[in-house]
């Protein structure tokens, strides 16, 4: 039975590699105490990552950085090698980055952890950011025309990352959408979507191609790439149809069946949930996608609108191990599944849907956003689905509703670190509900609103500025950003759109576009401008992927170039004297990084505070296959 301090995330430490008997008893699924701890959260699985390391040239030298790995101990210090010769004076202790003054762009690093004094083995070799970036080749598709005589190309989309195939560096998984994509509302063919697995030197282990039954569109495909069942090497879970083809060429369905109508929709045949290996691209097993359809009409529209909303995450419901999330519909019937992977096979874990005899009438139908957020909002150890101005607790059940309808944006995170636990922030697009929220995601209750205005297309929450404690909320609608209690605090920023760590302080900057900006008082200060890059989805304007995917802390982000040949990676060049574990060792985090490429993409947040003023960041309890 387990106990969880009343802010769990404060107080973890970390369960070492070295503590053979412990990680014996978390791998067989049974709570551990960490040392000097009257109480600890249990283990959680997550990726057996390398060091990660990257060397970032400039004109004046290279920033070399690299993970703190949740295994480490609390006092593991490093050493950085050139070549096999050593660059550093002193071990690093303070930081996981070095920058080395002088060097040349090609200057080839490894880094050695240092163990109770004792020197460990190399890391592996740094990627390398010769020109300040690094460019992944990838390979569009053959484009092609629809029934309906529209001609499609390719264009690289929404990525994530995940070791597929088990070598301890994160690969990625890359969508590619056609040119003649839809949204929901409009009509019309599409070309079929398809997904790569690709590792970081360009090397393609594999090719899906979803078919011509699922259409092309933000709010159709939702894939998730986590290892679920705790092999070392990642899965891909998608919706898929007849005809999709896997990554063997292996045909699920009917190869033939064409189940679009005259006007492009998709709403009758099979539709399944697909779990797909990371390193071949097999499907390994489908099972039927759930809810069904049913009467599609039923969703709120006859001609195929909102029927065909998905969304998709995953999180840690049994406060250890990942379970897959897919959902159908937010702005009538909202259903949502909750599936375990293990031994080859899905087991469904439970099923909300707004229309049971439980929910029914109590206000969860049409409370969602275009995205989800997965924490731990009720600190029981165990994660939560907040689905936009609804939550549903680890088991399934209803756990709160504000009856405050959908939303385009949603911010979960410890925003505000004067107070236990999470917070949240979202926006509205009803014209009759609340502009900006703050919720309490513990049980709903809101903190405080602003009052109904408009379509209010845009939110963000994160500390991009350190006049003021905590982080700063700000709208498309509003003129100015808010501090927790929503009191103004000063200029709105420039844009209204992602964040990114990048510079060498704790606060966030603003990603938007093709560029990185730092928040100012008067105006803001252009950090980086992508070169030959494009952002993704309309005006959404969001990059393939960012996140903290590389080297120490801060955020890499990832922009396809220009001609969709490469999949453009920048570092930070800025040292830092602030030392956090990798984010990806947060599970919160990580979730956050996968549900990244849901409907309309979000930054994701850690479960602890980063900001001006933090505390020390806490280290996860966490164990790797």
């Amino acid at each position: 039975m387990q106990h969880p301090h009343p802010h769990p995330h404060r107080r973890r430490r970390v369960l070492r590699s070295a503590l053979t008997g412990a990680a014996a008893l978390v791998a067989a699924g049974l709570t551990v105490l960490s040392p000097g701890s009257a109480e600890a959260a249990t283990a959680r699985q997550v990726e057996k990552l390398d060091r990660g390391v990257v060397s970032v040239h400039t004109s004046s030298g290279n920033l070399v950085s690299w993970r703190w790995l949740g295994t480490d101990p609390d006092d593991v210090s490093f050493n950085v090698y050139r070549a096999g010769t050593k660059v550093n004076s002193a071990p690093v202790t303070g930081s996981t980055n070095y920058f080395h003054s002088g060097a040349a762009a090609e200057a080839d690093y490894t880094v050695r952890a240092i163990v109770g004094g004792v020197e460990q083995a190399d890391s592996v070799h740094a990627v390398q950011l010769r020109t300040g970036y690094k460019d992944v080749p990838i390979s569009p598709p053959a484009g092609g025309t629809t029934p309906d005589g529209v001609a499609y190309t390719y264009e690289a989309n929404d990525a994530s990352v995940a070791d597929l195939d088990g070598d301890g560096a994160l690969d990625f998984v890359l969508k590619w959408q056609p040119t003649n994509a839809k949204d929901n509302s409009q009509s019309g063919c599409t070309g079929n979507t398809i997904l790569d697995g690709v590792k970081l030197d360009g090397s393609r282990l594999w090719r899906i191609d979803l078919g011509r039954n699922i259409r092309s569109g933000a709010h159709y495909t939702q894939f998730q790439a986590y290892d679920y069942d705790g092999d070392g090497k990642a899965e891909i879970a998608m919706k898929t149809a007849d005809g999709t083809v896997d990554g063997t060429g292996a045909v699920i369905g009917s190869p033939s069946a064409d189940h679009r109508n005259s006007s492009g929709y998709v709403l009758s045949g099979p539709e399944y949930l697909t779990m797909f290996n990371g390193l071949t691209g097999k499907a390994m097993q489908s099972v039927d996608y759930v809810p069904a359809r049913g009467t599609v009409s039923s969703w709120g529209d006859s001609y195929g609108n909102r029927v065909d909303r998905f969304l998709a995450g995953t999180a840690y419901l049994d406060g250890a191990r990942p379970s897959l999330v897919m959902a159908r519909g937010y702005y009538t019937r909202t259903v949502i599944a909750a599936w375990d992977w293990r031994g080859g096979a899905f087991t469904r874990r439970w099923t909300f849907d707004t229309n049971s005899s439980t929910n029914s009438g109590k206000g969860y139908d049409g409370q969602g956003s275009h995205s989800l957020s997965v924490g731990d909002v009720d600190n029981d150890g165990k994660d939560e689905i907040v689905y936009g101005a609804m939550a549903v607790d680890d088991n399934g059940n209803g756990l709160w509703t504000t009856k405050t309808g959908h939303g385009d944006a949603q911010h979960l995170g410890d925003l505000d670190p004067s107070h236990a636990g999470l917070e949240y922030f979202k926006v509205s697009e009803s014209a009759s509900q609340p502009a900006e929220l703050s919720i309490n995601p513990a049980n709903g209750t809101v903190n405080w609103k602003l009052a109904a205005c408009c379509d209010n297309g845009r939110g963000v929450a994160g500390d991009i500025w350190a006049g003021n404690d905590g982080a700063e909320v700000w709208s498309a609608s509003d003129t100015s950003i808010r501090d927790e209690g929503g009191a103004t605090k000063g200029r709105e920023p420039s844009s209204v759109n992602f964040l990114s760590w990048w510079d060498g302080d704790t606060v966030r900057e603003l990603l938007d576009g093709t560029h990185i900006d730092k928040y100012g008082t008067s105006s803001d200060t252009r950090l980086l401008t992508g070169a030959s890059v494009h952002s993704n989805n309309g005006t959404k304007a969001t990059p393939s992927l960012s996140g903290d995917i590389l080297g120490d802390w801060r955020e890499e982000v990832v922009w396809p170039t220009s001609d969709n040949k490469a999949l453009r990676i920048y570092s930070t060049p800025i040292e830092t004297s602030t030392k956090i574990t990798t984010l990806l060792h947060d599970t919160m985090y990580r979730t956050g990084l996968a549900w990244q490429n849901t409907a309309y993409n979000q930054p994701p947040h850690p479960s602890f505070f980063i900001g001006n003023a933090m505390a020390t960041a806490p280290r996860p309890t966490v164990y790797t296959p």
